[in-house]
């Protein structure tokens, strides 16, 4: 979305202060969300999206910062325009640029590039090499200002996107001086877009209606906030997260309000990652409504968006919801193969917490999955999701859980009493009783119910067998071949 002209005279300018001036203003577009026009005002010497810039003549310190700028733009503009190897791109210039800083000892410089390769491995779900990163950055910032809460924001989005909210909510409440002295209005609509979001979890998992409530204020802060930062992009994400907060609280009409207002900023900022992200959200209320049908064409074309993007984790989300509504149809073999995906595309990068909420979810939402998808979708599920703080989660782990136990109970054709866990005597006659009959059915299952075989299979003799389950395992008599009696020769008339 083109926010504000970005034409630039920058011609008569020496070209060290003509790139420094083109950096500053293009950056200023992107935090607007201007992407397209942040990209326009770079082309003097940055003309082709994905190749280096143009740094001959400029002075190590400045081209540095080419690289910095050039590497954010193909990170976020990438991001919008659905470029999977944008991410990469942006890595290979922003590693540049922090081995000119590293040499020039700048490591405020190092830490602000390092945010932004951080936020790289976020947007394709790589969880654990992004919290690493962040922590390497802000290991660096020991001055207060918006290099610092960016990374700080960014830490906490990612405690977020493993489930680990009493972390995400820590890191924003520990650092709320610091945000609250900044003015950059951009980062501080993150912030309160990001405080809310936390808050919003945090309702759902202790039931509390006065977490919404100030969910609902931070949700009115980051509005306020990305108005005054003419950011189109994040106002449609707030009133999108606004949505989601009324579908949590079952109010679906106010919720599709809101979600058309943010699909039309969307729109309007020609963003589809955030259109996709949006129709996600629908698709979760039209679920909830029990509107099955409308919901799979919704999350359907979310997933699409997704993967053309190479948005991960939020390709595994959608794929989640898609799968939900196809179980929920009756449709249960492509519901479990898109389930299944989403299991793969969030393991293959790492995502394990979502990986995990959809073997979850592929337990809760097909019945008769076949055994070893059961028991496999148990084992790893528990494993992925070890880390949560989710009290829900783990309730819902617990119930899947008692569904294997049930599932093996049938197939072992087991059952269970509470007197199975008390200490108690045995019988050795019944318990010898026991044991002979097991002996003898296991014999006339191996040869298909003929006494004779089964009788040499045991050593025994054929009479000794026939009597034996006779006169103690009459039950057994079904598992033998049919007695058949010999008709008696009749004697000759001499």
């Amino acid at each position: 979305m083109k926010i504000a002209s970005t034409k630039l005279d920058t011609a008569h300018l020496p070209a060290n202060e003509r790139a420094l001036r083109l950096c500053s203003q293009a950056l200023e577009l992107k935090d607007r969300g201007d992407y397209g026009g942040a990209r326009e005002v770079m082309r003097p010497i940055w003309p082709e999206f994905g190749r280096r810039p143009d740094t001959n003549g400029l002075t190590q310190d400045v081209a540095a910062e080419v690289l910095l700028c050039t590497g954010i733009l193909t990170s976020w503009a990438g991001s919008e325009d659905q470029i999977k190897e944008a991410n990469d791109w942006a890595r290979d210039l922003l590693n540049e640029s922090i081995r000119i800083y590293e040499a020039a000892g700048d490591f405020r410089k190092v830490a602000q590039a390092r945010t932004e390769i951080a936020y790289c491995y976020w947007r394709s779900g790589s969880l654990d090499e992004a919290r690493i990163m962040f922590l390497e950055a802000l290991q660096k910032l020991t001055i207060e200002g918006n290099t610092k809460a960016n990374a700080l924001l960014g830490l906490s989005v990612v405690e977020w996107s493993s489930s680990r909210y009493d972390e995400a909510l820590r890191i924003l409440r520990d650092n709320a001086t610091l945000f609250r002295k900044i003015t950059n209005h951009y980062l501080k609509g993150f912030y309160h877009n990001q405080l809310a979001m936390i808050l919003r979890n945090r309702g759902t998992e202790e039931k509390r209606t006065d977490y919404f409530q100030q969910a609902i204020r931070e949700y009115e802060e980051a509005e306020s906030e990305f108005k005054l930062a003419r950011n189109t992009l994040f106002r449609a994400e707030v009133k999108n997260n606004v949505g989601f907060l009324l579908y949590k609280l079952s109010r679906f009409r106010n919720a599709h309000r809101y979600l058309n207002e943010a699909r039309r900023l969307a729109v309007v900022a020609k963003n589809k990652v955030v259109v996709a992200q949006i129709d996600d959200t629908r698709a979760q209320v039209l679920i909830a409504e029990k509107r099955f049908k409308e919901a799979s064409v919704v999350a359907r074309n979310a997933t699409q968006s997704f993967e053309k993007s190479g948005h991960q984790c939020l390709l595994a989300d959608a794929l989640v919801n898609h799968g939900i509504a196809l179980a929920r149809l009756g449709k249960t073999e492509h519901a479990q193969f898109i389930l299944q995906q989403a299991i793969e595309v969030a393991h293959q990068v790492s995502a394990l917490n979502k990986a995990g909420g959809a073997a979850l979810i592929l337990i809760e939402e097909i019945d008769q999955l076949p055994l070893e998808v059961l028991l496999a979708a148990h084992d790893n599920a528990y494993e992925w999701l070890a880390d949560s703080q989710s009290e829900r989660l783990s309730q819902r782990l617990i119930q899947a859980g008692r569904k294997v136990i049930d599932r093996l109970r049938v197939e072992a054709k087991l059952d269970s009493t509470p007197d199975s866990l008390f200490n108690k005597g045995c019988s050795l006659p019944d318990e010898l009783l026991k044991f002979e009959r097991g002996l003898i059915s296991q014999a006339l299952a191996r040869s298909g119910g003929s006494l004779v075989h089964a009788a040499t299979w045991l050593g025994i003799g054929y009479q000794r067998l026939a009597y034996t389950i006779q006169s103690r395992h009459k039950d057994l008599m079904k598992e033998r071949t049919p007695v058949r009696h010999r008709s008696r020769k009749r004697g000759s008339d001499l």
